[in-house]
């Protein structure tokens, strides 16, 4: 059995897309300015959202669009133990960063602080949708998709996982970039290689 590419989302700053087909007309987009505004264009309902800091925003939007498959998750029959999360970025969390800085120069904030580290996105993403098996977050310049290639195919046929979010989540001032796929075993679906990601990745591009 082999490992295949289900779906995937692209969201940055021309447009959101899903599987190829356009989650919000173009159009329409061009009014998006944040990642509240597609939580609410969605109608998504999740109260601890507006606590969280940009990076995590955007995060957990782009997963929550692709791994909503309309009534059904996509995940629905995998061993959450056994789901694995990758990503990377590059401005990681140096937005709240900044701003936790200024805190410190009178009280600090500790609802700062908690997001101080750019894998805090995965524990959003996990605690939303309960996934418990191994996770990774790593900071490059740019996604270097041959090593997260590597990274998830050793996880899904040597270290036990079934399945995995993976991709790359970068966002600073009004600047989005969150490509996001979901990997798992089995016969339909793209092959998983790390051509098809970079194709993914490439054909939405701005």
């Amino acid at each position: 059995m082999g490992l295949v590419i289900k779906s995937w989302v692209h969201i940055n700053n021309a447009s959101a897309v899903k599987d190829g087909k356009e989650l919000i007309p173009v159009g329409e987009y061009q009014q998006v300015d944040s990642a509240e505004d597609v939580y609410r264009h969605f109608g998504l309902n999740y109260m601890k959202f507006f606590k969280m800091d940009l990076l995590c925003k955007w995060a957990w939007v782009g997963a929550e669009l692709l791994l909503n498959n309309g009534a059904q998750k996509i995940y629905e029959g995998v061993d959450p133990t056994r789901v694995a999360v990758a990503t990377m970025t590059n401005h990681g969390c140096i937005d709240v960063d900044k701003k936790y800085k200024e805190t410190i120069k009178t009280i600090p904030s500790p609802a700062l602080f908690v997001y101080t580290l750019p894998n805090i996105m995965l524990g959003e993403i996990c605690i939303r949708h309960g996934f418990k098996g191994e996770q990774s977050s790593l900071v490059s310049d740019s996604y270097d998709i041959d090593e997260q290639f590597f990274w998830v195919n050793d996880l899904l046929a040597k270290r036990g996982m079934d399945a995995c979010l993976l991709g790359w989540i970068d966002a600073y001032d009004s600047d989005k970039d969150v490509c996001l796929l979901w990997v798992t075993k089995g016969a339909e679906g793209v092959p998983f290689t790390a051509e098809a990601i970079k194709e993914i990745y490439n054909r939405q591009q701005a």
